[in-house]
């Protein structure tokens, strides 16, 4: 099967996102609605929309719109017609008798329902075209979210279904899971399942909103957003509506209706209109006073707001084995969490899936979980937890793994797809010394290293790992979502709030000195971004010797938001880049003022494609769609690359005052404009120095090593302000920018 073009009926938040998304593999896309206003609204959002849901925006009118009266006939030149009309029976069984009508003899056709089972939806379909007809559930944004499940049926044709599996794979980018027609299919059956049994939990402990959050989030491997935070982000109202559906698919035998039962402060949330972000509120509210907004959590017994208290469970890492042997109600609610998340998952295999870490899969493309339910298992260790678990009669997972209690019951991982990942990798590796913020892998002749604090933000260890890697060929990259936020800004300011700048000032000398290391290795080494690649992330990407990028990601330097300059190589590494054009040849101060407005502004580019015009990533860079294959990618461009040598030492030539002076005016201007402030002024002043070569001039060279000297001088004496630190508090506190 040959996919050339797609039909999207149905231009809502679904099928916008998968228009959206098939526009980014350049696959011909028509999108329907009911009127063609509709579809163009939609296009417009898509558009307009933040996060992007396009990888270029130029590309938006790519996607056709019309409407399914006049422009009906689209249908019948698809290979593939994708339905995401509204969750209405009626409505999609009319749908398909028309497409079924036009279609072309052997196209494909899918729904991406979340909820309604192919036995109801296929239903009034002949034998044959049943054969052809599907569900491909997209996990939304559908951009950013790893997660594809194909919901197949018994009448399919399944070398169809494969090949629609390895077109979303290939094409698309997305970890395509093919599963059996069960309510909720896999991701949301077990995940939906997660956050009733933590919230309900957490009633039934008396665990206030944060307490729970706090455990149910990073020190799980779950997105720091908790579970009532989670509820709130998806609206209150909506999962109530998710539930009323799971109560009515499953039988009554099943434990989700154990978790399923409502409880009363929720139904009353919902009947006042305290429905999440999207409301008034939920579990968490915004109350705005004379102080300021500030951020209040609801009291689970009392049904009163309060001010909202940080929980510090002193627990940072992903390490379950610790966290449940805690003799606290946090240990005891995250063994009675998980252990219940175990038993249902188990219990779900093979009803769902015969291959049990599909569910682990789906948990981390669809949830964005670290480990799945089957890791975790893994994780504690199968006879600890058959030493705490009560009973499991009946679970036939269970009760096998008892029998054997095999520690290495888990096997290999990632069976969903051909490609050979990092994870699959790792369980083959061998691993080297890792650290507390990095894990280095040796697999045949090359070297992998993995980053594993919060966010991927760096330090010492991380450049440890790096430098003890570069005795092979060496790829950096990571299954997490982020390659790495930058420098770790909180292990900074600890020595700042002690007035031990010398040891900043030692860290920012090391961090550069193992960026020259792996720019000169006389291996080659790899990055390999997805996610956030900012600030110091992106200093390690500029200075390895090839990249090969997933399109998701948010790559920049931002340094100059929190009152710093990039000191890593950043500026060295940029003006290089920007030294090296037609432009810069005839105009001395042209390489200097681009890379002031790039760097100054704290531009970020949120794809390669957006990347590239500002030189973040160059055109021969990677791109890759499908994340899965960065690895693959990585060690086709280690295989190219056999007789590599290590670039010749950079010297620049600077305008220095000549082009500084320029800075200055439009410094100047911006001040008298108030667009930024006393600080903004001294932050940027200082980036002019660096970037202008300090006191250099224009017939006079510059090397490597004094580039980076003036970064660290702009660094140190940055850092050393009070409002820098200023900024720093208030980023790390609020996730937000601070003016002074």
């Amino acid at each position: 099967m040959n996919i050339k073009k797609v039909v999207v009926i149905g231009s809502g938040t679904m099928g916008s996102g998968i228009a959206a998304h098939l526009c980014n593999a350049n696959v011909p896309v028509t999108l329907l609605d009911l009127k063609t206003e509709i579809s163009e609204q939609a296009r417009d959002k898509i558009f307009k929309s933040k996060p992007p849901l396009l990888l270029d925006k130029s590309k938006v009118n790519n996607i056709k719109v019309g409407n399914i009266v006049d422009n009906f006939s689209e249908v019948s030149e698809a290979d593939w017609v994708v339905e995401a009309v509204v969750e209405r029976i009626d409505i999609k069984h009319d749908i398909y008798r028309k497409i079924f009508k036009t279609r072309k003899h052997g196209a494909i056709v899918s729904s991406n329902t979340s909820s309604i089972p192919i036995k109801i939806l296929s239903k009034n379909l002949s034998e044959e075209e049943k054969k052809d007809f599907c569900i491909t559930h997209f996990f939304n944004p559908v951009r950013y979210m790893g997660l594809l499940e194909i919901v197949k049926s018994e009448n399919n044709d399944l070398d169809k279904i494969e090949d629609l599996k390895k077109f979303c794979e290939v094409e698309l980018g997305k970890g395509a899971i093919i599963c059996n027609d069960t309510p909720g299919f896999l991701g949301n059956r077990v995940g939906v399942y997660a956050m009733q049994i933590a919230m309900t939990e957490a009633f039934n402990m008396k665990l206030s909103v944060e307490e729970a959050d706090a455990i149910f989030g990073r020190p799980m491997g779950i997105p720091k957003t908790g579970i009532f935070g989670l509820y709130d982000l998806i609206g209150i109202d909506l999962m109530a509506d998710v539930l009323k559906s799971f109560i009515k698919e499953l039988p009554k035998s099943d434990k989700f209706h154990v978790v399923a039962q409502e409880i009363p402060l929720v139904k009353k949330l919902i009947d006042t209109g305290y429905t999440g972000r999207k409301g008034k509120g939920g579990f968490y509210r915004i109350n705005k006073s004379e102080d300021g907004k500030i951020l209040e959590a609801l009291n689970l017994e009392t049904g009163k707001y309060s001010p909202s208290k940080k929980i510090d469970i002193k627990s940072d890492k992903v390490d379950l084995k610790t966290l449940i042997a805690r003799q606290d109600k946090y240990g005891e609610y995250a063994w009675t969490v998980i252990s219940k998340i175990i038993k249902y998952a188990s219990s779900l295999v093979p009803s769902i899936t015969k291959e049990f870490n599909d569910i682990d899969e789906a948990m981390r493309l669809g949830f964005n979980w670290a480990k799945g339910p089957f890791e975790m298992l893994e994780e504690i260790g199968v006879k600890f937890f058959f030493n705490k678990i009560d009973e499991f009669k009946g679970n036939e997972f269970l009760e096998n793994l008892s029998k054997t209690k095999n520690e290495n019951f888990y096997g290999e991982r990632q069976k969903y797809t051909e490609i050979e990942t990092l994870g699959k990798i790792k369980k083959k590796a061998i691993s080297l010394d890792g650290n507390n913020s990095a894990q280095i892998y040796r697999f045949n002749d090359y070297n992998i290293v993995e980053f594993t604090t919060k966010a991927n933000a760096l330090d010492y260890d991380s450049m440890d790992a790096l430098k003890k890697a570069t005795d092979k060929p060496l790829i950096i990259i990571n299954e997490s979502m982020q390659f790495s936020a930058g420098v770790n800004l909180t292990y900074t300011m600890n020595f700042a709030d002690k007035g031990d700048f010398k040891s900043i000032e030692k860290f920012i000398r090391y961090f550069q000195e193992t960026c020259k290391t792996l720019k000169y290795s006389r291996f080659p080494v790899i990055s390999a971004p997805s996610g956030l690649t900012l600030g110091g992330g992106f200093e390690v990407l500029v200075q390895s010797n090839f990249v090969a990028s997933h399109t998701n990601i948010v790559i920049g330097l931002v340094e100059t938001i929190v009152g710093l300059i990039p000191a890593g190589g950043g500026c060295k590494e940029m003006l290089a880049r920007w030294l090296n054009t037609d432009e810069a040849k005839k105009d001395p101060n042209f390489a200097p003022l681009k890379v002031f407005n790039i760097i100054g502004y704290g531009k970020t580019a949120t794809s390669p494609i957006e990347a590239v015009p500002l030189k973040y990533l160059m055109p021969e860079d990677k791109k890759i769609m499908n994340r899965n294959s960065l690895l693959d990618v990585s060690k086709e461009i280690l295989n190219k690359n056999r007789d590599f040598k290590a670039p010749d030492e950079l010297v620049f030539k600077l305008p220095g005052e000549s082009v500084r002076e320029e800075m200055y005016k439009i410094l100047d201007k911006l001040y008298n404009d108030k667009v930024i402030l006393d600080h903004g002024m001294e932050v940027a002043r200082e980036l002019a120095f660096v970037l202008s070569g300090g006191d250099t001039s224009v017939d006079k060279t510059i090397t490597e090593d004094q580039l980076f000297q003036l970064e660290l001088n702009s660094f140190m004496k940055l850092i050393e302000t009070k409002k820098t630190q200023q900024r720093i508090k208030h980023t790390l506190a609020t996730g937000k920018p601070l003016v002074n």
